[in-house]
């Protein structure tokens, strides 16, 4: 979820002059590791660490869902920046803000912080002469004062594995990327990642008519493709069957936002996951009901404000629609359509 330095850059989402109408993903600029290396240069400390995010971000939320997952929330310290993303990017909330519910919503924490009021703040004091785009998750050394990683994939992929000399031994047993998956796993975020979680703002932001087609065609073939794998897994309800993995965080990060968001917000309307999508809505409401880090960390209130107020060229009045009613069903709730359907 980005803001560029520039003044006006929020709109940019496909820059100007662009006659492709595509929208392109600036890569991340900070990519250092915590290791549990001994001598790394950012070791794996309890209470050193501080993880901005934002509830509305799906990047974000990947990595809250492993910070819960991996029992590190006395070990790395998080916060949640507010919902609206204006003309300076992600801003901390302030003691006044009543709008914006939800843990740790709450002005910037770090101690010698206390001026900063924008995610902006963090990347200046990193680099002076950063001119990138603002962006969440964040993995902050309190110690060194500078960010770590703003790569929400390489985030989620330590605290996998770098803090588990420092964890509880019922943390160590959850293995988000098994090395006899490993593979399997590369290939499936291959594309997910390209069609669904990015293709999802490629329709959305797209500037012209055939960017658009073009995109939301591929999302929908991509959906199609995971609905297929979902229906024929029958060896338990996660991705690659009995255990969760990188692949379960990182899609449904994606698909939980959908309905609310995607079908109208980013014009992507060929289907729903409710009513359109049998096996996917299946594993989306097993892992948000049953799975305590997925619902936790879900905020419809922030996604959905977030979305449609902080977009004016895509919804310039900033009116959030009321439905679908319910965010999401219940696990044996289906839609009128759906249910009739199965009789």
């Amino acid at each position: 979820m980005p803001q560029s330095k520039e003044e006006g850059g929020i709109a940019d989402w496909v820059k100007p002059g662009d006659t492709s109408g595509e929208f392109k993903r600036q890569q991340s600029s900070f990519r250092n590791w915590v290791s549990r290396e001994k001598g790394a240069q950012f070791p794996a400390e309890k209470g050193r660490y501080h993880l901005y995010v934002s509830y509305a971000c799906p990047w974000a939320t990947r990595t809250l869902i492993a910070r819960k997952m991996k029992g590190l929330e006395d070990i790395i310290t998080m916060s949640s920046v507010h919902w609206l993303l204006g003309q300076k990017g992600w801003r901390f909330p302030t003691p006044e803000d009543d709008d914006a519910p939800g843990e740790a919503v709450i002005p910037d924490p770090v101690p010698g912080h206390e001026k900063f009021t924008h995610l902006r703040d963090i990347y200046f004091q990193s680099n002076p002469d950063y001119a990138g785009r603002f962006t969440v998750p964040v993995l902050y050394d309190k110690i060194q004062q500078v960010i770590v990683n703003n790569e929400s994939s390489e985030i989620l992929r330590m605290f996998g594995t770098e803090f588990d000399d420092i964890i509880e031994e019922k943390y160590r047993t959850v293995v988000l990327y098994p090395k006899e998956l490993q593979q399997q796993i590369d290939e499936a975020h291959e594309w997910q990642y390209d069609k669904i979680n990015n293709g999802v703002y490629k329709s959305g932001f797209a500037t012209t008519q055939e960017a658009y087609e073009r995109n939301v065609l591929a999302l929908f073939e991509a959906l199609d493709k995971a609905e297929a794998h979902l229906a024929a897994q029958k060896d338990g309800p996660y991705w690659f069957g009995r255990n969760i993995t990188e692949v379960d965080i990182r899609l449904y990060v994606t698909i939980i936002r959908f309905d609310p968001v995607y079908v109208q917000h980013f014009k992507c309307n060929i289907r729903d996951i409710r009513s359109g999508y049998p096996a996917l809505h299946r594993w989306l409401r097993n892992l948000y009901w049953n799975v305590p880090a997925f619902k936790d960390t879900t905020n419809f209130l922030h996604i959905k404000n977030h979305y449609t107020k902080s977009h004016p060229q895509i919804n310039p009045k900033g009116i959030t629609p009321v439905g679908p009613l319910p965010d999401i069903l219940g696990l044996d709730e289906e839609v009128t359509a759906v249910a009739a359907a199965a009789k």
